[in-house]
């Protein structure tokens, strides 16, 4: 299928063919007949990925203090790394879709496959839309009109949030397409509203709304025209749709306000605000948030899990819904708001220039034969499959900044890469030189070119994908965690001696790979060791999915037993025992503030900090070995200090976390065979490890593994 994207490295704006995605339960897959172009949020995406670096930093000033951190902890190679990593991450563009269903997943019974839906999907001639983001169409309502539902609710939120009355006097500020879908819902409500804009053709189509407006390029001083219109009480209520850098904008409200009158913010301007303005007439002010409640919560959006009719009223749907009721009553006519349609492949039309004058809404059709096929080529040329042949089932961020880079110097040959958004998928595809990228994770399972498959997606899919990997008789390199309970884990284990030992099973334990790593190891000699390993792990927000109990299992189990792990490298035995206590005096389950002491069979104890509550700008891992008389400390895997070792004070380099020994080791031992890289039972033992640590939180007691 194809899809319309914005390149952030060199600032194309490109329409690339890219793998359908598959349906997945709680959504819809929906085949695309209309998008609508936002001019005002597109357009800022895409000249933001036109400018140049510099430019890219002045508008995102937080994010340079990100990277300079960075670069204090990490060193500059690393950073710009990342950071050139970040822009190789196309952007894709569009939110407002109109189409029919082809395909509904579990859980969204609500939809048939056949319905006339809008939602917020991408322009892309196939979209899959979590239940809670799409709506159905009715059946006076064109699909033409139905692709404003979703832009047109930002004004009905924005209006929500004014609370406006039968009769009150409202000012828009701002007729472009929000402002004038905002003006006329403001209208149907009963109110008088005002309408604001430089622009005479804008004004015009206000106008033929029964809207009075007011030019701000010639018309003199609005705040007077505001007071005459109103007896010198002032405005009701201000709705700022406009978009622009200047302070004045908000400063006008005010002063355009009645005492105690609402001042919402939907558009983009200047937020410089002077406290008089407010002070003297209690005026309030608040940000209208995108489509309504539910916006950016995960349970709601993503898990379908919506909110008590009774309690929270206007949701994201409820509000297309409301709309879409709009639109069919004839309350709200969209159809004067379309300045020109064009087909898919005329996109540039559209992107070339969206400056242009005169211009309000641009519709895109997309041609009704379209397939959704889940694989497309991204090569050409027969591929050498068999021994050292990698699939990838997976393609965020971590596959792109370290799996794909580290394959590639190994000189892996990787033949297909699998991601449900297939968008990811062809991106990373192209980078890798894989021979072709679907949306799909059976294409790779099945292929008889493939002789290990690498697992890099969220961490409640690894098991699943380990033992489907292990069935088709493929090696499996899955990132850490291996899995999130011990139910998965027997499963995995039953898997793995059902295959016999044909095929091996490797968790991303990159840290004893790491170079300093098997100094380490190989300094602190044998017998029992005492070992202080700490993670500045940094601060996630808690609504991030790692923190799901069901889908990431909590930084400990997802995280942290990247140290156990290391711990057990560094010993040369296996933990016996776990004890974990945690910051606060009740702390969660998923807790990332905590220290495990472990306790090994050869008599080594080991204790790893894992907080989230230290600064960015302190290094991020540190390990302290004690044996023998003598000490090992290691900082941030760029530098090693040695303390009554002979022959040995420091060494230091470029940071190293082993990732690329690690993928050199994967691919040298899938060509030849040999032993697993890491035994099973030590990947069972971290496992379980890891596992106890929260039983341990939860009953207070040392765990026995």
């Amino acid at each position: 299928m194809k899809q319309i994207i914005q390149d952030l490295k060199n600032g194309n704006t490109k329409l690339e063919e890219v793998p359908a995605p598959e349906v997945r339960p709680g959504y819809v897959l929906i085949k695309t007949s209309r998008t609508l172009v936002s001019l005002g949020t597109e357009r800022m995406l895409v000249e933001f990925g036109r400018a140049n670096l510099i430019e890219k930093a002045r508008q995102q000033p937080e994010r340079v203090k990100q990277v300079l951190d960075k670069m204090r902890t990490d060193g500059i190679m690393p950073t710009l790394e990342a950071v050139f990593n970040k822009l190789d991450q196309p952007l894709p563009l569009g939110y407002c879709n109109a189409g029919c269903v082809i395909a509904v997943g579990a859980g969204a019974g609500e939809f048939h496959i056949g319905d006339r839906v809008a939602s917020n999907g991408n322009h892309a001639e196939f979209v899959c839309v979590p239940k809670n983001l799409v709506a159905k169409i009715p059946d006076k309502v064109s699909d033409d009109e139905a692709a404003f539902t979703v832009i047109s609710s930002i004004a009905m939120q924005g209006i929500r949030n004014l609370n406006p009355q039968f009769g009150e006097t409202i000012i828009v500020v701002g007729l472009g397409l929000i402002g004038l879908v905002a003006a006329q819902l403001l209208k149907a409500n009963g109110c008088r509203v005002i309408g604001s804009d430089f622009d005479a053709e804008k004004i015009k189509l206000a106008e033929s709304f029964g809207i009075k407006c007011f030019n701000s390029g010639k018309d003199g001083n609005f705040v007077n025209f505001v007071e005459n219109i109103t007896g010198g009480m002032g405005a009701d209520g201000v709705l700022i749709t406009a978009s622009s850098k200047s302070d004045d904008i908000i400063h006008q409200a005010c002063l355009m306000s009645r005492k105690r009158g609402r001042i919402i913010l939907v558009g983009v301007v200047g937020m410089n605000m002077r406290r008089d303005d407010f002070y003297k007439k209690e005026l309030s002010f608040q940000v209208s948030c995108s489509y309504g409640a539910g916006r950016y919560d995960e349970n709601y959006e993503n898990k379908g899990h919506d909110y008590p009719f009774s309690y929270v009223r206007w949701t994201e749907k409820r509000n297309f819904e409301a709309v879409l009721h709009a639109m069919e009553s004839g309350l709200l006519n969209v159809k004067p708001l379309i300045s020109e349609r064009v087909e898919l492949k005329d996109f540039m039309n559209v992107y070339g220039n969206m400056r242009k004058t005169g211009t309000i809404a641009s519709l895109i059709r997309f041609p009704e034969e379209s397939k959704p096929d889940n694989c497309v080529a991204v090569k050409e040329g027969k591929f050498k499959g068999g021994a050292g042949c990698f699939g990838l089932i997976g393609a965020g961020n971590f596959a792109s900044s370290t799996i794909v880079p580290c394959l590639k110097e190994a000189g892996a040959r990787i033949k297909c890469i699998s991601s449900a958004h297939g968008l990811h998928a062809k991106i990373l595809a192209e980078k890798a030189g894989a021979s072709s990228a679907a949306s799909n994770s059976e294409i790779i399972l099945k292929d008889p070119d493939i002789s290990t498959v690498i697992v890099c997606t969220r961490h409640n899919l690894h098991a699943s994908f380990v033992k489907a990997a292990l069935a088709a008789g493929k090696n499996v390199f899955v990132e850490k965690p291996l899995c999130l309970n011990k139910s998965e884990l027997e499963e995995i284990e039953n898997a793995y001696k059902a295959n016999g030992g044909k095929n091996t099973i490797t968790v991303g334990f990159n840290r004893r790979f790491a170079p300093l790593a098997v100094k380490m190891k190989h300094f602190a000699g044998q017998g029992p060791k005492n070992i202080v390993a700490t993670m500045n792990a940094g601060f996630i927000p808690p609504d991030s999915w790692v923190h799901d109990p069901v889908i990431g299992g909590g930084r400990i189990i997802g995280e942290a037993c990247h140290f156990i792990d290391l711990c057990s490298y560094i010993t040369d035995s296996r933990v016996c025992s776990v004890f974990m206590n945690a910051l606060g005096s009740n702390p969660q389950d998923n807790t990332d503030n905590a220290s495990i002491v472990l306790q090994y069979e050869n008599g080594s104890n080991a204790v790893i900090n894992y907080f989230s509550n230290g600064s960015k700008t302190y290094p991020k891992e540190r390990v302290e070995v004690f044996s023998g008389n003598s000490v090992l400390v290691m900082d941030n895997w760029r530098s090693l200090k040695g303390y009554g070792i002979k022959g040995f004070s420091s060494c230091s380099g470029r940071l190293d976390k082993g990732h690329k020994a690690q993928f050199l080791l994967l691919k040298e031992r899938t060509e030849n065979g040999g032993v697993p890289l890491i035994p099973f039972e030590s990947i069972k033992n971290t496992t379980l490890a890891s596992f106890a640590a929260i039983e341990s939180l939860k009953t207070k007691k040392r765990i026995v593994l």
